[in-house]
Parts: C-alpha cells; sequence; structure tokens
C-alpha cells in the first residue's frame, strides 16, 4: 500500500476546495444575472420565444441570445408584484439613457413621440418606450403575425426581412422582427390597428325581438339545439367587416341592448388596399394570411371588450358578419379567386347557381373559425346578392326596411367599392362600382381615413383655404369628405377646371402651408377615376330602372364616409346623382344597424332572404356605352338631371 502524506494531502484538499468555492462562487454570480437558458455559446437552449432571441447565421444552430446579462434573474423571482412598474420604468430609462449617448443617433418616431434609435433594439421595443399598443399573442417571437407595422420612413435602417415576415410587401414589417442596423437613420412607424372615429348606427327596436339563441330555463338554445347551460348573460355580436375598417357591437340578446361598440382599422391592408389587391394576395404563396390577420385582430378586440366590461368571452354564443362579398368569404376562410375573375362570383354563389345550396348565407362555429367566443357559438355569415354586391348591402337593405318600400328609393353604400340600389320591394337593381381607396386614404399624397387630424371639411375664403379637422387637432391629410369639399372648392373658385387641370398648368397646389399639405395633379386624376366609377354606377343604374334623379323619393347614403359628405357639393362635382336635397337621408353605419337587426330577428332573416332573390344585378362594364360613360364621369361637374 502506498503512503500517503498528510500534509500533502491537506494541501491538496485545500487547493480543491478553493477551486470548487470559486466555481460555486461564479455559478452563483451567474444564476444572478445570466439567463439559465443561455449556453456557454451565448446560445439560447430555452423551446419558447424570448426578446433577446436573434436567429443564427446558420439555419442548424441555435438561436443567439443578445441579452446583456443586467438583469438581476433571481431577485426578479423575489420582487413583489407592486414592485413591477418601477421596475419596467428603470429599465426604459436606462434604455432611453443608453440610447442618448450618441449624438449621432437618429430617431424611432411614432404618434408624436419619439426615441433616440440605437442597433439592435426591434420596433417592437420601441413601441415599449413610445407607449405603443401593438398586438401580439406569441411573445414577440414572429409566429402570431399580429404585430405588423406600417414603416413610413426608414426601412433602409432596418434589417432584411426574416423567414417570418416573407408574408409582407412594401413598407410593412413585423414589430418584433424588424430589428434596427443603422442608427443613424431616422425611423417612423404606425400601427394598422388604428381606432377610427366611431359612426353610431340608429340603435332603436321597432320590431319583435326574436333571436335565434335564446334562453329555456336553465338552457342556452340555438334554435331547437341546447348549446350551454344559463350563465347569467346572453351576448351576439354585429359585425360590419368593411374593406378600410371594421365596425364590432355587442348586443344583450335578452333584452336587445347595445352593450359595447368599438372600431378599428382592417388589418389585413398590408395585403392591398382594395378587394382585387386583397385577391391577388391570397391567391399567391401566402393564402390564409389574410383570413388569420382579421381573426387574430377580433380575438384581441374581443378579449379587451370582455376586460372592459368584466365579462367571460363564454357568454357570447352568435356573431353575425356583414360585409361585401371578397372580405366575408376571406372571413370565413373560403377560396376567393373567382370573386376576382369574370363573372365575379364567389364560390358560395356558383354552389347556390349549380344547386348544392339554397342561400348564399353562411354559418360555421367560432370554434372552427378559432373566436374566441363561447365553444359552441355560431357565426353567421350575410347573404350576398351577386357578384360584389355583397352582405354589407344586404345589412343595408334591412336597416332602411326594403321591405315595406312601395316608392322608389335609391340606397348608395359608399366606400372601397360603392354599390347602389335602385327600386321598392316589388322590383330592385343593384350595381357594383369598383371606386378604389382614393376616398379612403389611398393613392392621394396626403389622403387618410377618418382619423384624428383628417381634414373632413373645406372652405376657400381670400385668406387661403379654412380647414376643420376630426378632433380639432393640427391637420395631418385628407379623407374622403374634404377631398370633396376641396374639389368643389376648387371647381367653384376656378383654382381647378372640370377636367382636374390646375391655373397656369401647375403641378401642384399648397393647401395647408404650415404642414406643408398640397394637392397635385396627379392626386386629382385618381380622385376623378374614383368618382368616376360612382358616375357610372348611379347613372346606367337608373338609365336602366328607367328613372330621372328628380323622380326618386328618397335616397339613402349608407356609411361613414357618406355620412360626413356634403351633398351639395357631392352633386356639384357629379359624385351623386342630382336627386332634391330634401329628399336626401344620411342613414350612418346602416351596414352595422342591419347585422344587429339580423342578430335580434330570425323573422328578418327569412325575410331579407326572400328578398334578396328577386334583386336584378347589372354589370356595368357589360352596357355598350360604359367605357364613354365612365371618360365623362371623370370631369368634375355634375351629373345630368335627364337620364
Amino acid at each position: 500500500m502506498q503512503h500517503i502524506d498528510p500534509a500533502e494531502f491537506e494541501k491538496r484538499l485545500e487547493r480543491i476546495s478553493e477551486i470548487f468555492s470559486r466555481i460555486s462562487q461564479h455559478a452563483e454570480v451567474q444564476a444572478q444575472f445570466r439567463c439559465p437558458y443561455k449556453n456557454r455559446l451565448d446560445q439560447c437552449t430555452a423551446g419558447f420565444g424570448c426578446r433577446h432571441n436573434r436567429k443564427s447565421p446558420d439555419k442548424n444552430h441555435l438561436p443567439l441570445c443578445t441579452s446583456d446579462d443586467q438583469l438581476d434573474y433571481r431577485a426578479a423571482w423575489e420582487t413583489e408584484t407592486t414592485d413591477y412598474d418601477a421596475m419596467r420604468k428603470e429599465l426604459r430609462g436606462l434604455r432611453k439613457e443608453k440610447g442618448a449617448i450618441d449624438p449621432a443617433a437618429g430617431s424611432v418616431r411614432y404618434g408624436g413621440k419619439q426615441s433616440a434609435s440605437v442597433n439592435g433594439k426591434t420596433i417592437f421595443d420601441f413601441s415599449d418606450d413610445l407607449q405603443a399598443r401593438v398586438p401580439s399573442s406569441c411573445n414577440r417571437s414572429g409566429v402570431c403575425h399580429e404585430c405588423v407595422v406600417h414603416v413610413k420612413q426608414g426601412m433602409p435602417a432596418l434589417c432584411k426581412r426574416t423567414k417570418a415576415e416573407q408574408f409582407l410587401n412594401d413598407n410593412f414589417r413585423l414589430a418584433c422582427q424588424a430589428e434596427v442596423v443603422d442608427a443613424s437613420q431616422n425611423i417612423e412607424f404606425g400601427l394598422l390597428r388604428r381606432s377610427p372615429r366611431i359612426l353610431q348606427a340608429d340603435k332603436s327596436t321597432q320590431f319583435q325581438i326574436d333571436p335565434a339563441v335564446k334562453r329555456h330555463n336553465d338552457g342556452v338554445y340555438f334554435y331547437n339545439e341546447a348549446i350551454d347551460d344559463y350563465r347569467g348573460k346572453i351576448y351576439g355580436m354585429a359585425l360590419d367587416l368593411g374593406t378600410t375598417t371594421v365596425v364590432l357591437e355587442l348586443i344583450d340578446l335578452e333584452s336587445g341592448q347595445s352593450v359595447y361598440t368599438s372600431s378599428f382599422e382592417n388589418p389585413q391592408r398590408f395585403g392591398g388596399s382594395d378587394v382585387m389587391t386583397r385577391i391577388s394576395y391570397d391567391g399567391g404563396r401566402h393564402q390564409g394570411e389574410l383570413h388569420r390577420a382579421i381573426i387574430n385582430t377580433l380575438n384581441t378586440e374581443i378579449l379587451e371588450m370582455c376586460a372592459r366590461l368584466g365579462i367571460e368571452r363564454h357568454v357570447i354564443y352568435e356573431i353575425v358578419v356583414a360585409g361585401n362579398s371578397t372580405m366575408r368569404d376571406l372571413f370565413f376562410d373560403l377560396d376567393v379567386q373567382t370573386i376576382g375573375q369574370k363573372p365575379y362570383k364567389s364560390v358560395v354563389e356558383y354552389d347556390l347557381l349549380e344547386g348544392r345550396r339554397d342561400s348564399t348565407a353562411l354559418c360555421s362555429t367560432a370554434r372552427k373559425l378559432r373566436i374566441r367566443a363561447n365553444k359552441n357559438a355560431r357565426v353567421f355569415g350575410v347573404p350576398l346578392i351577386a357578384s360584389h354586391v355583397g352582405g354589407d348591402v344586404t345589412a343595408d337593405l334591412v336597416a332602411i326596411d326594403i321591405a315595406s318600400q312601395t316608392e322608389t328609393v335609391m340606397l348608395i353604400d359608399v366606400g372601397t367599392n360603392t354599390e347602389v340600389v335602385i327600386g321598392n320591394r316589388d322590383h330592385l337593381v343593384a350595381a357594383s362600382c369598383p371606386a378604389g381607396p382614393a376616398f379612403e386614404g389611398g393613392l392621394v399624397t396626403y389622403g387618410m381615413p377618418g382619423y384624428e387630424g383628417a381634414i373632413e371639411s373645406v372652405r376657400y375664403t381670400s385668406e387661403g383655404f379654412d380647414c376643420k379637422t376630426i378632433g380639432d387637432v393640427s391637420p395631418v391629410g385628407f379623407c374622403g369628405s374634404g377631398l370633396i369639399d376641396l374639389l368643389a372648392e376648387l371647381v367653384r373658385n376656378n383654382l381647378m377646371n372640370p377636367m382636374g387641370v390646375f391655373p397656369r398648368k401647375a403641378r401642384e397646389l399648397t393647401i395647408v402651408p404650415a404642414q406643408n399639405i398640397t394637392f397635385s395633379r396627379a392626386d386629382a386624376s385618381h380622385l376623378a377615376q374614383a368618382k368616376a366609377a360612382n358616375y357610372c354606377g348611379q347613372l346606367i343604374a337608373m338609365r336602366h330602372f328607367g328613372i330621372n334623379p328628380d323622380e326618386i323619393s328618397r335616397l339613402y347614403l349608407a356609411g361613414g364616409f357618406a355620412n360626413y359628405v356634403d351633398p351639395e357639393r357631392a352633386v356639384e362635382i357629379g359624385f351623386l346623382a342630382p336627386v332634391p336635397l330634401n329628399r336626401t337621408e344620411k342613414i350612418g353605419n346602416a351596414a352595422a344597424q342591419g347585422a344587429r337587426e339580423l342578430l335580434l330577428s330570425i323573422q328578418k332573416r327569412e325575410q331579407i332572404e326572400t328578398l334578396i332573390r328577386g334583386i336584378e344585378h347589372i354589370e356595368l362594364e357589360t352596357f355598350p356605352d360604359f367605357f364613354d360613360t365612365f371618360v365623362e364621369g371623370c370631369q368634375f361637374k355634375p351629373m345630368p338631371a335627364e337620364i
């Protein structure tokens, strides 16, 4: 047996103890400040999303961790919840301080606020600093595709699109993926989920409430099917699904009372500003993204609504969706390619014509569509009329009670796709006018939807243009009603001729010098074409029906845009038919009102289903003089009184 020197043994034991002590001390420090999921190569081994994750250049390697190891993880577990806000403010202050030390740094701006730009931070990081409410449900990992933002300035300052962003075009990015790589440039971003001005519909109920979902004793029934135990409330939602704006209303199905109303910008804007562009987008390799975008945003709205009202989503039992053919079918995840090709019919309409179904209405479940409502909730898609004349127009007709109209009326639902219906309960003619987005914020240089800061009315005086904005704040651009006013004022005061030409062949006019808001020949051209589509729809429909404007007993103007239009000026430039002004009635958000009534009445569903089957749909482009009429309509002058 080998002899062991006790002194040498003690010496080596002390050395080993010292080594282990240092290891223990190092481990304790690491446990405090280093993320437990970060390995020795600074790679993330976690199986969930984290804001510090960055994809490795080698797709076979783990994601890189960019954490600066300044957060005390152990202390975070021990911190009381009441200290969280203070901790967040301290961390945000450190970020701002870090960004401020570089005098050459650019800025990141949102909604009038700005923060110093810092390389390595994402747009989502800056949204925290600037208090922008960017939606997300995947811990910022790029999976949910909800955090789409519009980069208004500084795209070159951001990293290239990641794999998670391949479905996006133009200047749209995912906030969680768009990382700053050149902090010397200025960046400005905006949200797709903006809240437009809500146009309150007539919420009076002058009919017998008879919803499809009712309470019987202690049970909740959809028609005769038991779907749940009674939880104290029975709610339904009416959804007006517009190309630009979505309006949501929560209804108490037992009392018929409106409980909550909200609106938000249609998040599908990254796929295009009009229906034809979105149809084309959905036919590409990113099919389904537009459906997921609207469902995800709707779910966010529902959760916020429930939190504000203090209710559970499980008491929402039915959702009625009114939208044009494309918007409605995208919502229900149907193929919309046939709507973009002659004769522009939905797959549902083809099924009806070929005898495979007896209605163009749709019925699905919230579970199938992944909507956060009761697991047995039903989703009802308002029936289409024909081609692009969709469920929103059907809902409009419900709102004006067309089934009781005996005199000849005309309904105009003005929007990205304008629809015209003329007639009465015995005979109706309908047409669709692809007006495009020019009057709703698209194509015009300083055009914008009806949000705060939008110029909604214009008058020209000896001192220049007097502009009134939504919210009475500094002007940002023109919404539709402001553009119609502007066009009329320009023609009235010889600042533009009916052909859209400015004096001395100028290319641009300055309207608001302080904000450098201008109006160009190109802007006038886009508006002329959009106006011409409305002109053609009204004129050809009236001529086909055999009626002149002064013979129409009532002109109904539907939609948020139409509600703020000055009818006199709209008639002056040929945007509206010259129906006597005292017969013109603005009916607000009629599609939302109609959807609400359909939610509350089985009888109204059956009534309108029968009526729309007899509507005569006309296709404007099939008329021999369509092109000549369109060219005539491009001029900013009144429509003839004799059709």
